[in-house]
């Protein structure tokens, strides 16, 4: 290319340039005008009492502006520019209209120094929340020293002590994570390294154990209901407790201030406590943690047993119901060891009710068995409830056939963001590669459900 040729060339793409800014700057005050046009519109609305969003409306406006392109915007780049300048619409319109929240108190560290003894996910987890409330040294100690190495590397504690009795020495607080089949031992180690004015609590899942065992006034045994079925220290969070509840079961000798100490150190890190006796707390758990991994593990190996053909053929509930099925071996076979006789008991009246069940089929009891269900309804009814604190028959399920490729999950979640509908829960269900998978989520509110589908079949999928 020669010198005058390249000049011509470099002006006319600067005019180009120049061209494409102006227009972005034009596009830039249309859409400025339109925002002003739509929050007048919406004060119209509001003082009409009428819906704020009217997802015909905003079908029958695509549908126009797909009709009336003269290109070369294709009829999907259309929809897809036109669809994100609604939902930022919206977004602008109900972020104007909300009242701005006063900052957030954040809580002070209710201990200056603390000590976790176990620094995996447990652990570890502790070590970050403390740290995040504000605790000025927070030291760490395990027996697996590359776990221990792990924990500092990943700044979940600020030092790595050298022994259990370093660990402790100066600490205010020293939290035991260990797995449950150590606890007895690792904490009564603790209790006799520890000073007299440092408490102590732990995070085990099971407590009866630990209150026949020890007896000493500055023990608050504790557990929160939060974690995973694997994990370490790389895999922990600061705020896998916020939310969560604790529970918190004294002993009959435990100081009264330092269980009041242990409940504000729970609160710093998010969590609600709770106060329970050990034996309602293991009976609890039996049932409502122990069980199910109990019933999924041999549902999983009955399933099994019938060959790879029934494993092929697994359906969504199979995959559902068998979740936590092989969780941990090690950390569960000491749970169930610790918690054996109450488990045991809960499978004794588990295989009773299946007695009744086996009958009722085998004689075609469908009576038994209308009732048998509606009866397991309305209790799943009410533990909804418990869980969003939302009366059960406000929850709508929306069901919505999703295919298997990126960003399917964060368009739908974007949709219903734009229109102010909070996702309750959800479930993905992955069918197959060629079909994709479904995705059911939980709404409250008839109106919510009813808006979220017709947003979410304008954007092209089945709701249902």
């Amino acid at each position: 290319m020669g010198e005058h040729a390249k000049t011509a060339w470099m002006s006319d793409l600067e005019r180009l340039r120049d061209e494409i800014g102006a227009l972005d700057r034009s596009v830039l005050e249309t859409l400025n005008r339109r925002l002003g046009l739509v929050r007048r519109i919406n004060e119209h609305k509001q003082g009409a009492g009428t819906p704020l969003i009217d997802a015909e409306r905003e079908a029958a406006l695509l549908r126009e502006l797909a009709a009336a392109n003269p290109g070369p915007l294709s009829e999907g780049a259309v929809q897809a520019l036109f669809t994100a300048v609604l939902d930022v619409m919206k977004q602008e319109v109900r972020g104007a209209a909300r009242p701005k929240e006063p900052a957030r108190r954040v809580a002070g560290a209710a201990v200056g120094s603390l000590a976790v003894i176990g620094t995996g996910l447990l652990g570890s987890s502790v070590a970050l929340a403390a740290r995040r409330s504000g605790v000025a040294r927070v030291t760490g100690w395990d027996t697996a020293e590359p776990t221990l190495r792990e924990a500092l590397g990943a700044e979940a504690i600020g030092r790595a002590a050298a022994s259990l009795e370093d660990a402790v020495a100066g600490a205010e607080l020293v939290v035991v994570a260990v797995p449950v089949g150590a606890l007895v031992v690792t904490t009564r180690e603790v209790l006799e390294a520890t000073p007299d004015g440092a408490t102590v609590t732990d995070v085990g899942s099971t407590k009866r154990a630990l209150a026949f065992a020890l007896d000493d006034h500055r023990l608050v045994p504790g557990h929160p209901l939060a974690g995973g079925a694997s994990g370490g220290p790389s895999r922990a969070a600061a705020d896998l407790f916020d939310g969560a509840t604790w529970f918190l079961t004294p002993l009959p000798s435990s100081d009264a201030a330092r269980v009041e100490l242990v409940e504000r150190f729970v609160a710093t890190l998010g969590a609600r406590a709770v106060r329970l006796d050990p034996g309602t707390h293991d009976r609890l758990l039996a049932l409502t943690s122990h069980l199910p991994h109990v019933l999924a593990n041999l549902l999983m190996r009955d399933i099994a047993a019938s060959g790879d053909e029934a494993l092929g053929y697994a359906g969504a509930s199979l995959r559902e119901m068998t979740r936590v099925a092989g969780a941990n071996p090690a950390v569960w076979a000491d749970i169930f060891v610790e918690n054996g006789d109450l488990i045991a008991d809960a499978l004794t009246t588990h295989r009773d009710a299946l007695g009744d069940v086996e009958r009722a089929l085998r004689t075609g009891d469908r009576g038994f068995l209308e009732q048998w269900i509606s009866l397991a309804a309305e209790a799943r009814s009410r533990m909804l409830e418990y869980a969003y604190r939302t009366e059960a028959r406000m929850l709508n399920r929306i069901r919505i056939r999703v295919p298997d490729k990126p960003g399917v999950l964060a368009r739908i979640t974007q949709t219903l963001g734009a229109a102010a509908i909070n996702i309750e829960d959800f479930e993905l269900r992955h069918v197959s590669p060629e079909y994709g998978g479904v995705l059911v989520i939980l709404v409250s509110g008839a109106e919510n459900a009813e808006l979220a589908r017709t947003l979410l079949r304008r954007e092209g999928y089945s709701a249902a």
